[in-house]
This record gives C-alpha cells, sequence and structure tokens, in this order.
C-alpha cells in the first residue's frame, strides 16, 4: 500500500504509471487490430455455394433445380454467404422450392421444403407432361404393366372415305413412360408424353380405341409398321421365326 502511494506521490512514479498504462493500451490495441484484420479476410475469403442460373418457380423439384441447366455452383466472399446456404446438390433431393427464386440468387435451405409424398413433378421436365388414360386388362396390360414400364401406343380409329368408313390401326407414340399403373382390371394409366404427343392421346382416346403394348426392359429396338388396314392384313405373309 505504502509502494503504490509513493509511487502515485513522486514525479517519476506516475511517469512510470502513464508509461505502463500507454503500454497496456498499445498491446490492447495491437491485438484488437489483428483480430479485426483477421475476421475482414475471413469475411472476404471465397466460398462456394450453389446458385440459381434461372428464375426456378415454386414447387420445381430439387433434382430438377439441382440440374446443372438450372444452377451452377457460384464463389462470393464468406461475409457474403446466406444463412442455410446450400452447396452439395444431393442436399435438394426429396424437396421442392417453397417460393420462386431469381437468377442469381443463393439457394438456402429456408427456399426449399419436402416434397409432397407420391409426387409426379420430379419425374416432368421440358416440354413433357403427365396424362391419364383409362383404359382395362385386355387394351392396356392392366394387372401386368408397372411404375416404371415403357409403352407404345397404337390408335384404332375409322377413317372416312367415299363409300363408307374403314377401320385402321396406327402406331401414335413410343417409348412412353408409366408414371402410375393400376393393380387390376379397369383402371387409368398415367403416362409422361411430349406435350404434342399427349394431345394426339387426348383426341384418339375421344374418338378412337387405345391399345398399350409392353417394350422389353433393355434392348428394345424402334418399330415402324404400316397402318394397319384389311388391304395391309391380307396382303401380310406369314411370319417365320
Amino acid at each position: 500500500m505504502d509502494f503504490a502511494q509513493d509511487l502515485f506521490s513522486t514525479r517519476r512514479g506516475t511517469l512510470i504509471v502513464g508509461a505502463g498504462a500507454a503500454i497496456l493500451a498499445a498491446v490492447v490495441l495491437i491485438v484488437y487490430l489483428h483480430s479485426y484484420r483477421n475476421s475482414l479476410k475471413g469475411s472476404s475469403a471465397p466460398v462456394s455455394v450453389l446458385v440459381a442460373k434461372d428464375l426456378i418457380q415454386k414447387g420445381t423439384p430439387g433434382e430438377i433445380v439441382a440440374s446443372r441447366a438450372h444452377s451452377q455452383t457460384g464463389s462470393i466472399p464468406k461475409g457474403q454467404l446466406q444463412a442455410g446456404a446450400l452447396t452439395d446438390r444431393g442436399s435438394l433431393a426429396g424437396l421442392v422450392a417453397a417460393r420462386d427464386i431469381y437468377a442469381g440468387q443463393q439457394l438456402s435451405a429456408a427456399d426449399f421444403v419436402p416434397a409432397p409424398p407420391n409426387s409426379l413433378q420430379g419425374k416432368l421436365t421440358g416440354t413433357y407432361r403427365a396424362i391419364n388414360v383409362t383404359s382395362d386388362a385386355e387394351h392396356g396390360l392392366l394387372g401386368q404393366v408397372s411404375a416404371g414400364d415403357h409403352l407404345d401406343v397404337f390408335v384404332g380409329m375409322s377413317l372416312q372415305q367415299t363409300g363408307g368408313t374403314q377401320p385402321i390401326i396406327k402406331l401414335l407414340a413410343t417409348d412412353l413412360l408409366v408414371l402410375r399403373a393400376p393393380i387390376a382390371g379397369s383402371g387409368q394409366l398415367t403416362l409422361r408424353a411430349p406435350g404434342t404427343v399427349a394431345a394426339q392421346i387426348a383426341y384418339a382416346q375421344d374418338n378412337g380405341h387405345l391399345w398399350f403394348v409392353l417394350r422389353p426392359a433393355s434392348g428394345s429396338r424402334p418399330i415402324n409398321p404400316p397402318i394397319i388396314n384389311l388391304q395391309a392384313i391380307l396382303s401380310l405373309k406369314p411370319v417365320k421365326k
């Protein structure tokens, strides 16, 4: 206690205390500036993040968003990284966009929600559409066709000609994916088809008869049968194996 009083009671002691305080302040300042510079360096360090390439509409499946057609990996300063920002494309599996996401926007966990169960959206891209067609076990192999199978579609219609009508069968579409199929009996097949083909199928469903033919699981070859009518049937030669 006496030492402290003596230290402050003399000019020399006051100078020593002042110098010590100045040194301590300088040390604190140096430590602060070092920490500040490090924080600046850390916030400016580049990090990777997924960024939208174009408008991603609400409800878009995560698998589609994850494609390189709709998102890209960008590099931004760490300080500009949004909370929950996504860097792994695989993390989008099973999700759908919860809101519209605009071009250049970072993709974050808050932008996505779990996809509804049994959603077809993840299986549709570009010009592809899902269409329901009513069929039965005879025309549509119902009970034998499952989701994931591929079908060719034939249409049977009556062709108006001079002197009457002539029934014909024509190949309408090939290699259509079955999205959903009933277990057995009469019911609906849900098919994936290009928009134009979907319109043709809709017209044929209302004005003719559709036949669904199962394709091989692998090694399928293209077919191009002619329009089948009575004359074609009568002119056909027996097929030898």
